[in-house]
């Protein structure tokens, strides 16, 4: 009788694909980014991008204006810069059915608490360190995300989250 395997086996669900991208859940704290055409088998992952992180939003949507969908994902994780554990976003472009990173950012301006995609930039709900709230604007600025304009900004969080959903 041969011996059985003790370990757990690692399984994979799909979290979510949108578009050109597949964002698959390990566990909790463990994601792959994909292309959705990909057609490698799951322990084959070279083509994929590893997220050690929890994952909190994942958007698409053409970020840097070269007309090919990119993938936005926040990430909770610390930084060089930023030790502490916070909300991140990252963004990935295909090159080659390969997903491979646009920008890997530390910090939009405030801190974040979400970001979704609209007309082109990145909408981001940020709070202040004086417990106020602010929705800005960012857009692709050749290396990285730029700060466009506040939409609102010094209000309440209750304000900031009514104005960041339209």
């Amino acid at each position: 009788m041969a011996a059985q395997d003790s370990k757990p086996q690692q399984t994979s669900e799909i979290f979510e694909t949108r578009g050109d991208f597949t964002l698959t859940k390990v566990n909790d704290s463990l994601y792959w980014l994909r292309s959705t055409e990909s057609r490698m088998l799951p322990k084959e992952r070279k083509n994929d991008w590893q997220l050690p992180y929890p994952v909190y939003q994942f958007q698409t949507g053409d970020v840097d204006g070269d007309g090919n969908e990119d993938a936005m994902v926040g990430v909770i994780k610390s930084t060089r810069f930023y030790p502490e554990k916070a909300r991140r976003l990252f963004i990935f472009k295909l090159v080659n059915k390969k997903v491979r990173p646009l920008w890997l950012g530390s910090k939009l301006g405030g801190i974040l608490e979400d970001f979704r995609f609209v007309d082109g930039k990145i909408r981001a709900l940020e709070s202040t360190t004086d417990s106020l709230f602010v929705v800005s604007d960012y857009k692709w600025d050749k290396f990285g995300m730029a700060f466009d304009h506040f939409i609102i900004k010094g209000v309440d969080q209750e304000t900031a989250i009514k104005t960041f959903s339209q």
